[in-house]
């Protein structure tokens, strides 16, 4: 049913608009993220909902308290945070999202996940407000950069940003000019509250896994701020720590300060490649990081590998056991 059949069906109950609000899937209508709804929420105050003469009402009308159009209940709701639209007040983007997680129905776990990705980007600052609001102030941000490279460490970096903290343009480094991550590094170095950051080598990574070396630099960034977090935005990876922690799934463009320690983490370790391409300039590591590019797999051929390659990693430990073939 489309949103405006809905509207009429709402009309012939004759409804105070200034006491329901549309919510859930109908709100999600009028922000566009779907172009039809099979069904509705009318919001209200619990006080208004017990008041209504539901048998009396329900005589009048049998739509009225449930069918498969709509329902009629109460439900906390935010009066600041509501729009109005087409003479209705429409819960907004923001409280679409956050009713949804309250709610969190096993078949709105892709919505939630689409109205997460929608909020956040157009409001970055949204979990640091709300932790902001729960009286939290020395929030974190932790990220890495370094998972996928045959060459080199792991780098993790760990952010501390003032509350009014501003760096307009700042996202996920990895969509960002090498330019503009240069200038986000020396402003959030500026600007920043604390900074820490974690190095793992290669030979550790050899030893424990990628994966378990990642967690170990993230604790090491952590561990080397100056302050010690209240609480902890982790981009996807989950950390066993003493300080809460929320492992936000693409983080580091939804949160600002996951954001600030993935340009960190990022410069951090372009730096330190930049420099390994002076040492062995034939591998290209200043364009590739050390990533599996035609030109490093093909150097790797040529030239063999360097004591920084990661040995574990799939196209080293092939060209290791090939040499090994050969005696």
């Amino acid at each position: 049913m489309r949103k405006e059949e809905i509207y009429k069906k709402i009309d012939r109950l004759r409804l105070d608009n200034q006491s329901f609000i549309i919510v859930t899937d109908c709100s999600l209508v009028c922000h566009g993220i779907i172009a039809e709804a099979e069904d509705i929420d009318l919001a209200c105050s619990k006080e208004l909902f017990d008041s209504l003469d539901w048998p009396i009402r329900i005589e009048d009308d049998n739509e009225i308290k449930y069918n498969d159009c709509f329902a009629i209940n109460y439900a906390l709701y935010d009066l600041e945070h509501i729009d109005v639209i087409d003479g209705y007040h429409c819960s907004d983007l923001v409280s679409c999202y956050e009713l949804k997680k309250l709610e969190n129905k096993p078949k709105d776990k892709k919505l939630i996940q689409k109205l997460e990705l929608l909020v956040c980007g157009q409001d970055n600052y949204y979990f640091e407000r709300k932790l902001r609001e729960q009286g939290v102030t020395l929030i974190a941000g932790v990220d890495e950069v370094g998972r996928g490279p045959l060459v080199g460490p792991v780098v993790a970096a760990c952010v501390i940003l003032p509350e009014n903290f501003c760096l307009d343009g700042l996202t996920d480094s990895k969509k960002l000019s090498e330019k503009k991550r240069d200038y986000f590094y020396d402003e959030i170095m500026r600007q920043a509250i604390s900074v820490g950051v974690g190095i793992i080598s290669e030979a550790k990574i050899d030893e424990v896994n990628i994966y378990e070396a990642t967690k170990l630099a993230m604790k090491e960034a952590i561990a080397k701020c100056d302050l010690k977090p209240e609480h902890i935005l982790i981009d996807a990876m989950p950390l066993s720590l003493d300080i809460p922690t929320t492992s936000i799934i693409k983080g580091d463009f939804k949160s600002i300060t996951i954001s600030a320690a993935s340009v960190i983490a990022k410069v951090t370790r372009d730096r330190m490649l930049d420099e390994l391409d002076k040492k062995y300039p034939m591998y290209d590591f200043k364009d590739n990081k050390g990533y599996p590019t035609k030109k490093h797999l093909a150097a790797i051929q040529q030239y063999g590998i360097i004591p920084e390659h990661r040995k574990s990693y799939g196209p080293v430990r092939d060209y290791l056991e090939k040499q090994l073939s050969l005696f």
